[in-house]
């Protein structure tokens, strides 16, 4: 019995069609992830799953009575809420209780009310809220809050006071305290730190329910999933095993399918070249050969979507000492850390580390001159130049095209599209607003303008969030091989440990 069952599925987005004859089923319990290339619609199939959006055909069938959960990391979180009460809101309906049973326990002390029907009240409320665990509550709250990091927002802080990534997470933290059947996780590993995302792939393994998660971080995918879907082409097929099961078996159908595509071409050249040779002198054994080459079933190899090619220049050699703070408190209204002594010399590769509300993007606008230090100096060696790549951006309507040439009008149409395709993009994503692109696609679009920023320090804050696994290796080998100056935020030790010169641990600077 399928949790979901999908049939047909057709769906258009922009003038983009993302599926053609799409089929999908999801069984009880399963843990699954959904992969494919950027702008391929992983996270556009979830919100057809949820029917946030309707397919142009199509079915979408659940088995009745299924509660789904989904991380919609656009959600509102209510104004005048605390961080606390957003994740109690989770139980409403079990504190609800609670305020009943106690309003009963009131009454029966200062009422004439009729004292065996309160009593009677009070202890089916009693009962109900034994049996839903709600005495349990508070625990359970804490475990998910802490293991997410959200203990370190500030559980009285107001949800409108929290960045993109810090919602985000809270909402993650609801999400899996509802428990539904069935979690349906675009991105979770966004703004998680890897304890927290270590954390986040115990309380996976153990989830009794079916998942089905997006991401394109590999090691977490290898670790919460024994099922792969594979988004390509218009069509998702099914996988069994892990990642890197699936890697392999992939690789292995590809390679069987080019050597089928070849041995076919043969056979079709030497039919071919016999009906034209024998058309006239022996029309019965040519016909023959028409036939068979009538009834073959083509094999058909498909555009496999453009490898990214990232590079990054160096614009005029600075001076050694290219950043020197001396005694910086870092913060806004308060300090997150500090007195801090700090010195990057030209050509270092630094990677910041910590957990997320630590100050490691403040510490970059900070460095970068964007916001003054809370008290101590900042001085920037002569000749500096940064290009920064902010963790959030606000999505522009222009094209890629358009937003590209308007930083950089000196360069040629031709120079701007082959800045776009190396970081590969085709011609009808540089032709297509911003907001209709996928985040993967807006996150090479900002790359782009990162290779044409006249530079020689770059500035990088989580910039392998929404990349695929090929943008995300390009960009790997590129930073590897720049000769300038990096200072780079991520969560992912495996995309920096090979080719950073030092590490900064914030966490360290509050200790110390």
């Amino acid at each position: 019995m399928s949790i979901v069952n999908v049939q047909q599925l057709t769906h258009t987005f922009g003038d983009k069609q993302l599926f053609h004859g799409l089929d999908f089923r999801l069984l009880p319990g399963e843990h699954a992830g959904l992969v494919g290339s950027n702008g391929a619609g992983k996270s556009t199939f979830l919100r057809i799953l949820t029917e946030e959006i309707m397919p142009d055909s199509g079915s979408v069938t659940w088995h009745p009575g299924i509660k789904v959960g989904f991380l919609q990391q656009h959600q509102d979180l209510k104004a005048g809420t605390t961080v606390i009460e957003a994740l109690q809101d989770v139980f409403r309906h079990l504190y609800d209780q609670e305020r009943q049973m106690l309003a009963a326990a009131e009454r029966m002390a200062s009422s004439s009310e009729d004292l065996e029907t309160l009593l009677t009240q009070y202890g089916q409320l009693q009962n109900n809220l034994e049996i839903s665990g709600f005495y349990q509550l508070d625990i359970q709250i804490q475990e998910v809050a802490a293991g997410l990091g959200i203990l370190d927002l500030g559980v009285e802080r107001d949800v409108s006071e929290l960045s993109g990534g810090q919602r985000t997470k809270l909402l993650l933290g609801k999400l899996l305290l509802a428990q539904p059947e069935v979690l349906l996780l675009d991105e979770p590993t966004n703004y998680l730190d890897d304890v927290h995302i270590e954390w986040l792939i115990s309380y996976l393994k153990r989830y009794e329910s079916a998942y089905l998660v997006v991401s394109h971080d590999e090691s977490f995918m290898n670790e919460v999933t024994s099922t792969i879907f594979h988004l390509e082409h218009q069509v998702i097929k099914r996988y069994s095993g892990n990642y890197d099961a699936f890697k392999t078996r992939y690789e292995l159908n590809r390679q069987q399918l080019q050597q089928a595509y070849v041995r076919q071409q043969k056979e079709i050249d030497r039919l071919e070249n016999f009906v034209q040779k024998n058309r006239n002198r022996n029309a019965k054994q040519a016909k023959s050969r028409e036939k068979v080459l009538s009834k073959m079933q083509r094999i058909e190899l498909q555009k496999t979507a453009p490898i990214p090619r990232f590079k990054f220049s160096v614009h005029l050699e600075p001076v050694n000492k290219v950043i020197e703070a001396q005694q910086i408190h870092i913060g806004y209204s308060k300090s997150l850390f500090g007195p801090k002594d700090l010195l990057v010399k030209r050509g270092e590769k630094i990677a910041v580390t910590g957990h997320n509300g630590i100050g490691k993007s403040t510490m970059l606008k900070t460095l970068l001159g964007d916001i003054s230090p809370l008290s101590g100096s900042i001085q920037i060696g002569d000749g500096v130049k940064a290009g920064y790549f902010a963790q959030e951006s606000e999505t522009p309507q222009e094209t890629p095209l358009e937003y590209l040439w308007s930083f950089r009008p000196d360069l040629t149409q031709k120079e701007i599209r082959q800045t776009l395709a190396s970081a590969g993009l085709t011609d009808k994503h540089i032709r297509r607003s911003m907001s209709l692109l996928s985040g993967g696609e807006q996150a090479k679009v900002r790359l782009s303008k990162l290779m044409i920023t006249p530079s020689n320090m770059l500035i990088l804050d989580e910039p392998t969030n929404h990349l695929d696994v090929q943008a995300k290796a390009s960009l790997q080998g590129a930073l590897e091989k720049y000769e300038g100056t990096i200072i780079l935020v991520s969560h992912e030790p495996e995309f920096y440990k090979d080719w950073v010169t030092d590490v900064w641990n914030v966490q360290d600077w509050h200790r110390s």
